[in-house]
């Protein structure tokens, strides 16, 4: 991947975890095999979580085995335990193990069922089940940009616990904009500081947004240095578990217009992209 390179990650995970109605399994079937073919570098696919937490995902195994040819895009499945970690890894598909790190204690209990010294711990396991099964480990630092609970948030905190992941052995980090209250000079502290502090690991950027300020974030992002960003087909998704009003994710379509105006190498390819949006608007409800 080359400097001017946008990597891609699309997320129907993310799009389709806090939707209340179920939709069917070979419905999600259909679309992830749609987004496998336009080209994304990652498809952050599933979860390997508790079905009374997250009861949309609870047919991942099943949405995986329906899985025709994933090409050269590798599958993310997130996982907040050591159990879900390991049948995770036991698939051999699957190529990477996502986990939600969060600087707010109560956003970490609220999302793993933890304390954050529990979540270090917990890192430390998934680190070397990743390794033993020869998978990737991706932590994405949840409330990477704010804390709507009231505790102590600065991006000196959230700097000094990415340090700590790095010191640890994690080598991909996305920061996570939970809530969606990014701005151009938040995103451009922390990654202005973290990419040159340790070039060895690849940061991304899961940024929720709001219609107006997708492209000042992205931009931003872009400048900081960034080449990783997390996306979802319009826009669709949001974080049940923070207690917003799901903020809706980075729209990849945004993405893509993104590296078009600034002459940007990508991998997706324009008509299968076209092909999977129309299919998100059958299965999503609009």
């Amino acid at each position: 991947m080359s400097a001017q390179s946008l990597k891609i990650i699309e997320c129907p995970r993310d799009a389709m975890q806090g939707l209340k109605t179920f939709i069917p399994t070979e419905q999600k079937i259909g679309y992830v095999n749609s987004l496998l073919k336009v080209g994304f570098d990652t498809l952050d696919f599933g979860s390997f979580v508790s079905a009374k937490a997250i009861p949309q995902l609870r047919d991942t195994p099943e949405v995986l085995a329906g899985i025709d040819e994933k090409g050269s895009t590798k599958l993310l499945a997130i996982v907040a335990n050591e159990r879900g970690a390991r049948e995770a890894a036991s698939f051999e598909a699957i190529d990477q193990l996502g986990y939600p790190f969060s600087v707010s204690e109560i956003f970490q209990k609220r999302n793993t069922n933890k304390t954050i010294a529990q979540s270090q711990v917990l890192v430390r396991k998934l680190l070397d089940i990743a390794q033993e099964n020869h998978k990737e480990l991706v932590v994405y630092v949840s409330m990477g940009f704010g804390n709507p609970y009231r505790e102590a948030w600065s991006a000196d905190i959230v700097l000094r616990f990415t340090e700590k992941l790095v010191n640890m052995g994690v080598e991909t980090i996305s920061l996570s904009d939970t809530i969606g209250t990014s701005n151009p000079d938040s995103i451009d502290h922390l990654f202005s500081a973290l990419i040159p502090a340790f070039p060895h690991v690849e940061f991304g950027a899961h940024l929720h947004t709001a219609p107006h300020n997708w492209h000042e974030k992205v931009s931003s992002a872009w400048q900081s240095g960034c080449r990783r960003f997390d996306g979802a087909i319009k826009g669709f998704g949001g974080c049940p578990m923070a207690d917003d009003d799901l903020v809706g994710n980075m729209p990849t379509e945004k993405l893509l217009t993104f590296a078009q105006r600034n002459n940007l190498e990508h991998n997706l390819n324009p008509l299968a992209l076209e092909v999977a949006y129309n299919k998100s608007l059958e299965v999503f409800p609009i």
